[in-house]
């Protein structure tokens, strides 16, 4: 079985640490999700797109070949960047790297949680984590990664550098 590399680890904290807003609001949430439909249609992606903050939605698409499936995921990704203020991918990695789950660790129910990627924190420089950006359609690291796409893309950062360790596993 592999575990995550500790370079998959570090470049998941590096992005956390650089992809954060000086401000968010509907407009944000509304360039950010529809930058993330084009890119989906352009790569004729079948995904749920959801942007919220912790106390109401912002953002909803639900592209074509989805399934009523994927808002389940999305809810349960969502619900586990709030609890965790950490990407879904991140939980999951770490978890895996200590070879538990959320039910196991924190007694979380796989019915409301999940330690899959997918959904990022909206957060805030100077307040923390307000909500959050998810997709669900695709293997856990695409949606992951389109995600910290369009957020470099938003925030003028650099994909390259903050993806380095993606797709190195380890015995």
């Amino acid at each position: 079985m592999t575990s995550p590399s500790p370079s998959l680890s570090s470049s998941l904290a590096t992005q956390e640490q650089h992809l954060v807003f000086d401000r968010f609001d509907a407009d944000t949430a509304w360039q950010i999700g529809t930058r993330l439909v084009e890119l989906a249609r352009t790569k004729d992606k079948p995904v749920v797109i959801d942007i919220r903050l912790f106390s109401h939605p912002l953002f909803y698409a639900a592209l074509p070949n989805s399934t009523p499936d994927h808002a389940e995921w999305i809810r349960r990704k969502r619900n586990t960047v709030a609890r965790f203020h950490t990407s879904s991918y991140g939980v999951g990695v770490g978890l895996r790297r200590r070879g538990t789950t959320l039910e196991q660790e924190f007694g979380l129910s796989k019915k409301d949680y999940i330690e899959n990627g997918g959904s990022f924190p909206i957060r805030l420089r100077d307040s923390g984590v307000i909500g959050s950006i998810t997709v669900s359609g695709l293997p856990e690291e695409e949606d992951h990664l389109m995600v910290v796409q369009v957020l470099c893309e938003t925030l003028g950062m650099d994909l390259a550098a903050l993806t380095r360790g993606f797709g190195a596993q380890e015995e």
